[in-house]
């Protein structure tokens, strides 16, 4: 018989849509207070992939990634993808969102998405939400799958993830 194992702590990621700096201050700051200190922030992109969000936060809206310092276990995305959904419910005005915000972790060989939203490449982990293996590390890189939304499987941001599992890599070296 064989035994179960308890996965390696893993690197929590956001990723922001946003329109106003604000917004995102606001949500770094709550976030900070809840999970502890960032320790990487991507560079500011257009978020020009798609027009899906332009119905609710207008156009000229940019996309950044985040990491924290503290590793988290992964079977806490379920309650974390839902208290980033309170946060933009709180930062809401009227019924639109002013800010996207987008849960998940890096691991060594993957990275992982929380979701709402069902589809035949999702798990579901509880509590109405899902998750989705996003990218999938081999050789030197993380690769896109056939379901990978666009900007997560573009080089610039692979770059960013890459850069991230690097700061994770020399974080688990002395568990």
């Amino acid at each position: 018989m064989e035994r179960t194992l308890k996965p390696n702590p893993v690197k929590l990621i956001f990723g922001f849509i946003f329109k106003e700096q604000d917004s995102l201050n606001l949500t770094k700051k709550l976030l900070d207070k809840h999970f502890g200190a960032i320790d990487f922030v991507s560079p500011v992109f257009d978020f020009n992939y798609t027009r899906y969000y332009e119905k609710e936060f207008g156009q000229g809206l940019r996309k950044v990634f985040v990491s924290f310092k503290k590793l988290i276990s992964p079977e806490e995305l379920s309650k974390i993808k839902v208290f980033s959904n309170k946060i933009e419910r709180k930062l809401s005005k009227g019924n639109k969102r002013s800010i996207n915000i987008d849960p998940g972790y890096i691991g060594l060989a993957k990275l992982i998405l929380a979701s709402t939203k069902d589809y035949c490449h999702r798990i579901y982990l509880g509590k109405g939400i899902f998750a989705e293996v996003t990218l999938v590390f081999e050789g030197k890189s993380y690769k896109p799958w056939p379901w990978t939304y666009p900007d997560y499987g573009s080089e610039e941001h692979i770059s960013i993830f890459n850069k991230i599992r690097g700061i994770y890599a020399a974080q688990i070296k002395n568990i």
